[in-house]
């Protein structure tokens, strides 16, 4: 074939595949079918960490938690069972003729008389002594502790009680009994008596719980019923000024009203916890929730399952903390122990020889941290037990055995209670301490040196002395008259001291505050 045949059918060749080319891209631009390989993007896939989940342990301890209704024959202020109140000229909404606008509203949309079908005058409803009806005063949450029926809960939901009734995850109302409770610790114990075995939890070691441990609270908030929430333990050891014995584990589970009773558990479906209370300006919950720990709830429900109530060891004496002004001015290393402000008369304190101005700084060898300290441990002893106690008294340390007395006959737990800095009083004139801004004068009984006068701009004012209020001693030993204290200012000076502790009287009972002797 000659060259010029050979570049003709190539040309042919590029021609044919130019246009077989155009064709496809023709294809492409119309939307012609053709044989055309179509791609695809991936779709994201991320592989997450493991997280934990909560669900093994809700599915295992979810019938064990129970819904607790309260009933009472406490008459409500009005019938309709409503919190609205109104008047019209003259006339309750009741005494409204059936087709006033107000009337038909309320009845239609929710107020008093809405929906009205006099539930409470019932048979099923009526106080089983036949003296009249009850009415839904409270619920809250409990959960079983046992097989044979114990639900444990808190004593402000079956307070003021007159018949309870428990709903069980599966729906199923039974009604209880009241065991026992403790106001002091907040706990109380239910009993269902019917012919079967329940699913129960048991109480944690909480002393092994730390701070950030997963926390999963379950519960009945605002009557919903079988709410599970999550959180960690926020910090051990709270004071909520509820009682001497406050000692409460703080979460951060979604807790709210209704959920007081309920159990907090940890991963191992263990109660570490009794959801007791919460901080919340609004009402709801806001992320600060209380809980009983289990070491304490163990042991008061044992108690009142035994014998319905709980005793507790007695002391007897007036208590107040050790600030780091009093430790100083009593020659102490260190603020701890608490500070007796009086001894109860007769009590088992009193009888042991225990004094004002003495600080408690050990039980049984073991140091005292505060005041409310003593208090729990004091009263986590049964009575008639026997402690030592150790005493810093006149600067020299001895102690004293005490046996204890019942706090469960003998109500005595004022006399356990610490108390605050800030009270009042009233009385007269005369006398000038200058170096501590004072003006004193003798009690009219003899009993003291009453206050006159307090220079708003010294240590005394600043520890919340107040005019009227008596001071009774300086470092413990008794004053009658101005000289006495500054005979005793001039001795704690010599023993190095630069602050004196002085016992002041009100009418509210008595205190110590330690002053600065340096002054001018």
């Amino acid at each position: 074939m000659s060259n010029s045949q050979n570049g003709r059918s190539s040309l042919k060749t590029i021609l044919k595949s130019s246009a077989v080319g155009g064709l496809a891209a023709l294809m492409l631009t119309t939307g012609v079918a053709g044989p055309i390989a179509h791609s695809f993007a991936a779709p994201v896939e991320v592989t997450a960490p493991q997280v934990p989940s909560f669900a093994n342990v809700v599915d295992a301890v979810s019938p064990a938690v129970v819904s607790v209704r309260v009933q009472s024959n406490v008459q409500p202020a009005s019938d309709d069972n409503s919190n609205f109140s109104f008047n019209f000229g003259g006339r309750g909404l009741d005494q409204l003729p059936d087709d006033h606008p107000l009337k038909r509203f309320f009845k239609e949309f929710g107020g008093p008389g809405a929906g009205e079908d006099k539930r409470a005058d019932r048979g099923p409803n009526r106080h089983r002594d036949g003296k009249g009806p009850l009415r839904p005063t409270a619920q809250g949450s409990g959960f079983f502790i046992s097989e044979d029926g114990y639900i444990v809960t808190n004593n402000h939901v079956v307070d003021d009680g007159s018949a309870y009734t428990v709903v069980m995850n599966d729906g199923t109302e039974l009604d209880a009994k009241l065991v026992g409770r403790d106001r002091r610790t907040d706990l109380a114990v239910l009993k269902v008596d019917v012919n079967r075995k329940f699913t129960y939890v048991q109480f944690a070691d909480d002393s092994k719980i730390r701070v950030g441990d997963w926390v999963v609270a379950v519960g009945n908030p605002f009557g919903l019923g079988g709410t599970v929430t999550s959180g960690i333990i926020s910090a051990r050891g709270r004071d909520i000024g509820s009682g001497p014995y406050d000692d409460y584990l703080q979460i951060d589970a979604a807790v709210n009203r209704g959920n007081s009773g309920g159990p907090a558990f940890n991963l191992n479906g263990e109660v570490i916890g009794i959801n007791t209370a919460i901080f919340s300006p609004s009402g709801g919950n806001v992320g600060i929730a209380f809980a009983i720990p289990a070491s304490v709830a163990k042991d008061v429900v044992q108690d009142l399952i035994k014998d319905g109530k709980v005793e507790r060891g007695w002391l007897g004496v007036q208590i107040q903390p050790v600030s780091k002004d009093i430790a100083e001015s009593l020659g102490l290393s260190e603020a701890s122990g608490a500070l007796v402000v009086a001894p109860q008369a007769g009590s088992p304190g009193d009888k042991a020889g225990i004094k004002q101005g003495d600080i408690i700084t050990a039980l049984n060898g073991d140091p005292i941290k505060d005041a409310r300290d003593l208090s729990r441990r004091i009263g986590s002893l049964a009575p008639n037990s026997k402690v030592e106690l150790s005493l810093w008294r006149s600067g020299k340390s001895q102690s004293v055995t005490v046996t204890l007395g019942d706090l469960a006959s003998d109500d005595a737990s004022k006399a356990t209670a610490t108390q605050n800095d800030d009270r009042g009083g009233q009385s007269s004139s005369e006398k000038v301490l200058s170096s501590l801004g004072l003006s004193v004068a003798p009690a009219e009984d003899g009993a003291g040196l009453s206050v006159t006068d307090v220079d708003p701009d010294s240590d005394a004012a600043a520890r919340g002395l107040k005019v009227g209020e008596r001071i009774t001693s300086v470092n413990n030993q008794q004053v009658a008259s101005a000289g006495d204290v500054e005979k005793i200012l001039e001795q704690a000076k010599k023993d190095g001291r630069s602050k004196a502790l002085f016992q002041i009287q009100t009418e509210d009972g008595s205190r110590f505050i330690a002053l600065d002797i340096d002054q001018g």
